[in-house]
């Protein structure tokens, strides 16, 4: 995200090793780097750099490197940089208004601080999966975890927020500082209404499949040949949605006229409109709610999504090569800035493609020096 927004990211990897999503397939891309497309998907606009920072030397080299830049972001456990001094106190000393961010799983503080966290770990722990999937009881009922991984999804989103609100504060007052995040924190801070509805009414979220925990109708239907999802937010259109199924006096009943009361009632309410829904094509359904401005819409595939008008007219997907042609696709920033347009200048790099470009332009070794780490194994260079 910070790439796209114009940033000049160097990633650090592991000399010979690189970073583990390089590997995380099926699938690949087939241009001989067995690049995962796990990696491919969050790489893009970086520069790759090989350095061992166990070594002293490697170290320097990215204390250096550090000491030009803004910003340090570094998913290392609970001080796993302070042996090599790449720490935050060991590198404000050379760059005194830094920027460093520490994304850990458990934060750096904590009786859980040294553990490691994982997306699926955390989904778990944060009560997340409490809430996700069909009620126990019913077939494949059971915790679920999201599809994608939201926990270090949302990390990502809670660290570039973070970081801009830094640089915002630096301008203001020349002032760098440390940012500690957790994947835990950023998980439970997406709990929302759910953690407020246990926090101030004291009622224990539970699974619920697709229904919505406060308002209803606020889930999947099923027609005659798919299913339908209508997500309505207000009485106003629950008044519409009677008109639409031809059960206007619904609309003015006692049970289900106010929000409140009519998720109180959803199952005498769903009684009585699922029928109504299972004899209509999807369609059709779909058809007279557009009409009627409701909100609607089916359950996409993943290739359905990517495929939908809406998706290509906002020119989401788009399409960079790497150096040797070979064709990367990748769905871009979301957001359309009028002044400041977000820009995609680098294919997600091959491991250790950029280090002799880096350390010449941006530290000023020639040649010769760059040889010689890489004979010391200091280094690694893209054969």
């Amino acid at each position: 995200m910070l790439g796209d927004l114009g940033a000049d990211v160097i990633k650090i990897e592991q000399p010979g090793q690189g970073d583990d999503t390089r590997r995380w397939g099926p699938p690949f891309l087939d241009d001989g780097s067995r690049d995962s497309a796990y990696y491919l998907c969050a790489n893009r606009n970086k520069r790759s750099v090989a350095i061992d920072m166990a070594a002293p030397a490697g170290a320097d080299l990215v204390r250096r490197l550090a000491a030009m830049s803004d910003i340090v972001l570094e998913n290392f456990r609970v001080g796993g940089l302070a042996k090599y001094g790449l720490d935050y106190d060991g590198l404000r000393a050379v760059k005194p208004d830094l920027i460093y961010c520490s994304i850990t799983g458990f934060g750096q503080n904590g009786p859980d601080r040294d553990k490691g966290g994982y997306d699926f770990l955390i989904q778990g722990m944060s009560g997340v999966m409490s809430v996700t999937g069909r009620p126990d009881g019913e077939p494949g009922g059971g915790p679920l975890k999201a599809g994608i991984p939201i926990t270090d999804l949302s990390t990502g989103l809670y660290a570039t927020i973070s970081i801009l609100a830094a640089l915002n504060h630096r301008n203001r007052t020349g002032e760098g500082q440390y940012i500690d995040l957790a994947l835990l924190d950023s998980q439970v801070a997406l709990l929302a209404n759910q953690a407020s509805g246990w926090l101030n009414g004291g009622v224990e979220p539970r699974r619920m499949g697709n229904e919505h925990p406060a308002i209803a109708p606020y889930q999947d239907f099923t027609c005659a040949d798919g299913d339908v999802l209508i997500a309505l937010g207000n009485d106003r259109q629950f008044a519409k949605l009677c008109g639409v199924l031809g059960v206007d006096d619904l609309a003015v009943d006692p049970r289900f006229a106010v929000s409140g009361t009519r998720s109180d009632n959803r199952d005498a309410l769903f009684a009585i409109i699922k029928p109504i829904i299972a004899d209509m094509t999807s369609a059709a359904l779909i058809a007279a709610l557009d009409a009627a401005g409701l909100p609607c819409g089916k359950v996409n595939t993943v290739p359905e999504a990517l495929n939908l008008p809406q998706i290509a007219e906002r020119g989401l997907v788009h399409e960079i090569a790497r150096e040797d042609g070979t064709p990367v696709k990748f769905l871009g920033f979301p957001a359309k800035m009028s002044r400041s347009p977000v820009s995609y200048r680098r294919a997600p790099p091959r491991s250790a493609q950029d280090t002799a470009a880096v350390l010449e332009q941006e530290l000023g070794l020639s040649a010769a020096e760059i040889a010689q780490l890489a004979a010391a194994g200091i280094i690694a260079e893209q054969l």
